[in-house]
């Protein structure tokens, strides 16, 4: 190249991951086009309404996208096909992606996470494995994913955490009235209660002023902008550099190579809904589990009839989500403040392994403030949800009703993946994603072992009634908190990228979200999708500079 010849990259998805990669590339003087299909966020067009949020959706999302436009396919084990018109949860179509309307929690996956196979062995049924990196080789991009976008918490003196001597940037947010009263519990039997994690900002950092304990967190924008995402840290940080175009309510939808193993460019539709091109040195995918699944099989080719990287038929494949399990109790006093929020202060992670008969694990976390529509679901079995009995229920358990809930470690199978529904066409003509397979057996079991440790909990806690939270069972249909669909590996035959999340088959075709996941842990995986995507995007400015 010569002297005056910039190099170019294509960023596709402003999420997490996306935005990340972005300023990284961005601030190595790398010429960055940031494509994303939704708009900036605003809290003034969407402000605190549970029935218009990205968690409830019975009357649209906050952020998008629009289910009419945007459906998809779930196959169930029968083969039946049901077509959903309904977002994905906590999956946006914005600037920032979900992370300007998630819960905000941050964790960092434990060492054993990146090594399950060597910790648990060979698991029947499933493509469970290690990762091609270890936890030692992503610390320091959880350490700058911590700095950089936030985080709010202290994990001294919890022998679990592999970040126990390394404190945040930010002090932790102190107990909600039930966590406090459920510390008190969990310390009484032994176990370590800390305060959950945040990418929240617990005081004044970075320009932006502290959280105000807002009930309404989850699910919506923060109206006072204290809630971190790339939208508002990263991505501005990449802008300002002026070596960021990012390019709203444009939606890529193919991927050109040159047919000797480089990406080109790509196509997309503008906001006008015009197909257009753009070519650039360097791609990178972060569109998230299920849409850059989906955009490598609806890249097709004759070097890649299958779809790009997908010669060993791997894309798609491995899909994971969460299932959240644990309890739900009622009291006979009030365990709920009404006046503060966003209420998810207490979480332990005494289950994330080493459990006796489990493979993995999970944590335990008390809920996010419930709205009232929300809270219906929380019903003790057979009780009424409709009439007098049902208002009663709403009026005097409302504050009384305690949750410990957490996601977890999902064991991957082969045939749980998104595939391409060519039948089934999104608004600008293009096949959607599908969803078929579903859980390992282990899940289920996982699951009740999780849900009995949170029962456990709330008997001491003195609950007058407590009933489970199962999961880990019948079709995955594209959740929450979803990986694995592009798993990273040192092998190009049983995985789609290498270690550095670069396409096998590709010199410059790079994945940067959730896809890469090998495992995905027993915690929100947000926090090591940021981690990745610093990782990835310092290995390509590192190389391309």
């Amino acid at each position: 190249m010569g002297k005056n010849k910039y190099i170019t990259a294509i960023v596709v998805g402003a999420g997490a991951g996306g935005g990340i990669v972005a300023k990284e590339l961005a601030t190595s003087n790398i010429k960055v086009t940031l494509f994303e299909r939704g708009d900036w966020p605003s809290y003034d067009k969407h402000f605190n309404d549970e029935l218009i949020s990205q968690r409830v959706q019975d009357l649209g999302t906050s952020f998008g996208p629009d289910g009419k436009k945007n459906p998809r396919v779930l196959i169930s084990p029968d083969g039946k096909r049901n077509t959903v018109y309904r977002a994905v949860n906590h999956i946006a179509a914005c600037v920032g992606s979900g992370t300007v309307s998630y819960g905000a929690m941050a964790w960092r996956f434990m060492p054993e996470d990146f090594k399950m196979k060597s910790t648990y062995g060979a698991v029947e049924g499933s493509t469970l494995d290690d990762w091609p990196i270890s936890y030692e080789d992503l610390a320091p991009s959880y350490d700058k994913a911590e700095r950089e976008i936030g985080v709010a918490g202290d994990m001294s003196g919890i022998p679990f955490a592999p970040n126990k001597d390394n404190p945040y940037p930010m002090p932790p947010f102190e107990y909600s009235r039930e966590g406090e009263f459920l510390k008190n519990v969990c310390q009484n039997m032994e176990l370590h209660p800390f305060p959950v994690p945040m990418l929240r900002n617990s005081v004044p950092y970075n320009g932006r002023g502290a959280c105000i304990r807002n009930r309404y967190c989850v699910g919506t924008a923060c109206p006072v902008n204290a809630k971190n995402g790339t939208q508002n840290t990263v991505i501005p940080v990449a802008m300002q550099t002026g070596n960021c175009e990012v390019k709203t309510n444009c939606f890529v939808y193919k991927i050109h190579t040159d047919g000797k193993g480089k990406a080109t460019g790509v196509a997309y539709f503008d906001e006008n809904n015009k197909s257009k091109t753009l070519e650039a040195d360097i791609i990178v995918l972060s569109a998230s589990a299920h849409e850059t699944a989906r955009l490598l099989l609806n890249s097709k080719s004759v070097e890649f009839p299958n779809g790009i990287g997908n010669n060993n038929d791997w894309v798609g494949r491995n899909h994971q989500g969460h299932s959240y399990t644990g309890a739900v109790a009622l009291f006979d006093f009030d365990i709920l403040d009404l006046t503060t929020g966003p209420n998810t202060t207490l979480g332990i992670m005494d289950y994330n392994h080493h459990n006796k008969g489990i493979i993995g694990g999970g944590l335990l976390a008390n809920e996010f403030f419930l709205g009232p529509y929300a809270f219906t679901d929380q019903r003790p079995p057979g009780s009424p949800t409709w009439g007098k009995e049902h208002k009663k229920y709403q009026r005097e358990n409302y504050q009384r009703t305690g949750l410990l809930v957490g996601p977890i470690q999902e064991i991957p199978i082969f045939d749980a993946r998104v595939t391409i529904a060519e039948d089934v066409k999104d608004f600008w003509g293009v096949p959607v994603a599908a969803f078929s397979g579903g859980h390992h057996p282990l899940d289920k079991i996982n699951c009740q072992f999780l849900s009995s440790k949170a029962e456990e909990i709330f008997i001491k806690a003195g609950a007058v009634k407590i009933w489970r939270r199962g999961g880990g069972e019948g079709q995955q249909g594209g959740g929450q908190h979803q990986g694995g669909t592009c798993r990273m590996g040192n092998n190009p035959a049983t995985s789609v990228t290498d270690s550095f999340g670069r396409i096998h088959d590709m010199e410059n075709l790079y994945v940067a979200d959730g896809s890469l996941m090998v495992t995905n842990g027993g915690f929100n995986p947000v926090l090591t999708i940021m981690a990745l995507a610093f990782r990835v995007g310092g290995h390509i400015a590192s190389k391309w500079m």
